[in-house]
């Protein structure tokens, strides 16, 4: 399988962005997961192809820009969508499904088809769940990033507390990530651009 590198992928990002505005805010938010997967291979020592990694942290969010509105307002009501339209985006672009899921799998510590049923949510009923370590890995580090304004680093502790609210199970699954990638080293300085600096190509 091609792996598209940083470049194709930010040209992805300027293609289907709306605004320089929603460029920025997910393309940057993407960069950061980015950064934060890449400290957790380094110190967990995870066997995990870290460029497959790269390019899903890098295209999971990219379903967002169909989420903004003709005036630039993001549709928050329907931001459970954002995954299953990144899904379709790659479709549309000819990747294949191996890259797409990680638009489709990664909403919090993953979606079952009883928790669409049960909170009524606008999707398809499935079963979203990471299953290969690329993907939890991808699902994970997204957890300590968010893209609120201003946007923000989470802890491991801030994110157990904040996914409680949907079930216990919910925060076991978080657990288990904890156990299975460490937590994140998110003490380091983030230089001017975004995301803190590579330590290798991006």
């Amino acid at each position: 399988m091609r792996i598209p590198g940083p470049q194709e992928i930010r040209a992805l990002h300027e293609k289907h962005a709306p605004t320089a505005e929603a460029f920025a805010l997910v393309h940057t938010h993407c960069e950061i997961v980015w950064s934060v997967a890449e400290r957790l291979i380094s110190t967990s020592g995870s066997d995990v192809d870290a460029e497959l990694v790269r390019a899903g942290c890098l295209l999971h969010d990219i379903g967002v820009y169909r989420l903004y509105g003709d005036d630039g307002r993001l549709d928050h009501e329907n931001y459970i969508r954002h995954g299953l339209l990144g899904h379709e985006i790659l479709a549309e672009e000819g990747f294949p499904e191996p890259l797409r899921r990680f638009c489709s799998h990664h909403t919090g510590v993953g979606l079952t088809r009883q928790d669409i049923r049960a909170q009524g949510l606008p999707l398809p009923p499935a079963d979203y769940l990471a299953v290969t370590r690329e993907e939890r890995l991808v699902m994970y580090a997204d957890k300590f990033h968010t893209k609120s304004r201003p946007s923000a680093f989470l802890t491991p502790d801030e994110y157990a507390a904040h996914v409680r609210r949907f079930g216990e199970d919910k925060v076991t699954a978080f657990e288990s990530l904890r156990v299975e990638f460490g937590d994140p080293d998110l003490d380091r300085p983030v230089p001017h651009g975004g995301a803190p600096a590579p330590a290798r190509e991006r």
